[in-house]
């Protein structure tokens, strides 16, 4: 087995080696204090077992797809509009994605790009190709996104920085949430749990599938950044202001939190030309991770793609996704 190649004592310049194998037990015991220290660094987040109340506030039905637009209350300070769907025709429990929207400025969008796509990717939508194949999927409006708009990115975090919140810990805190609505729906098998995203929405899925073990398969898209290249490339501000998270750099390497999703199965595309992900920050995390899957008994498990575009998500890439679902959800 494997031990996360991060180690808090080393500056973030330096890469450690990685260690050849530790127990199962002992594996287990290293990842279990790593989320939690990882959790830690979220900030000041509401309780993490409040408990959950839902409104549906509406259910449609179209040729392929059943939707239900709920209010989830989960964390005592802004209800959450979300989506949740399933194909129409398939009944019982249901393996189910829970999808992760991107940025790209567009307050206003959210999660109706799960519903509705967006230009940057392909078709049809996600909730239509999840039904076609199968699959639930539940998506919700991030903080000041969506139906949660109105309110400036920079001014919700300023206050939300005053009050000893992080921002990123706060969009995480909810998607964690989420996830605890979702197991508890009799139409959701618990066992089949993917987590997917595009862009700030691949973010969230490799931190959501590293904190929380019941996520089974991570597909993130087009923003899996490693840390300590953005800097050398002077490229912070090729990300958000919410991406940011104080003190995390003395704790984790993007390899070191990409590694507590192992062995579970995780595919990683990104785009050659995308800025957002610098080549050669996706080679260092490409290595580090066939190590850590390989010491795991799982080098099948972990595969980056790259594909020459930019930020965005082409034909190719929507196939593999779809293929990487089919074989491990």
């Amino acid at each position: 087995m494997h031990q996360r190649p991060t180690c808090r004592s080393c500056s973030f310049n330096n890469r450690p080696a990685m260690p050849i194998k530790i127990p199962e037990d002992a594996l287990v015991k290293n990842q279990q204090e790593e989320r939690k220290t990882l959790y830690q660094l979220l900030g000041k987040l509401p309780d993490r077992h409040r408990p959950i109340s839902v409104q549906i506030l509406s259910c449609e039905e179209t040729a392929e797809l059943i939707i239900q637009k709920l209010l989830l209350d989960i964390n005592g300070l802004e209800l959450v509009p979300a989506f949740f769907t399933k194909p129409k025709q398939v009944v019982g429990k249901l393996p189910v994605v829970l999808f992760n929207h991107s940025h790209f400025g567009q307050y206003q969008v959210g999660k109706n790009e799960f519903l509705l796509g967006r230009e940057e990717m392909q078709s049809p939508p996600y909730a239509v190709a999840l039904a076609r194949a199968g699959y639930a999927g539940l998506c919700l409006d991030n903080w000041v996104f969506g139906e949660r708009s109105g309110r400036a990115e920079l001014d919700m975090f300023k206050e939300m920085l005053w009050q000893g919140q992080v921002m990123w810990g706060m969009m995480v805190y909810d998607n964690l949430r989420a996830l605890d609505y979702l197991v508890s729906r009799p139409d959701v098998d618990v066992n089949r749990i993917a987590t997917m995203g595009m862009s700030m929405g691949s973010t969230m899925a490799w931190w959501l599938a590293a904190l929380d073990e019941r996520i089974k398969v991570t597909v993130d898209l087009n923003c899996l950044t490693d840390y300590q290249t953005l800097l050398e490339e002077k490229g912070l501000d090729r990300h958000g202001i919410y991406y940011y998270v104080p003190d995390l750099l003395r704790h984790f390497t993007t390899s070191g939190i990409n590694a507590l999703i192992a062995p579970r199965p995780h595919l990683g595309l990104a785009g050659r030309f995308d800025p957002l992900t610098p080549m050669k920050g996706l080679n260092i995390i490409d290595t580090d991770l066939q190590q850590v899957y390989a010491a795991a008994g799982a080098p099948d498990a972990w595969k980056l793609n790259i594909y020459p575009v930019g930020h965005l998500e082409n034909p190719e890439m929507r196939r593999d996704i779809m293929d990487f679902l089919k074989k491990w959800l």
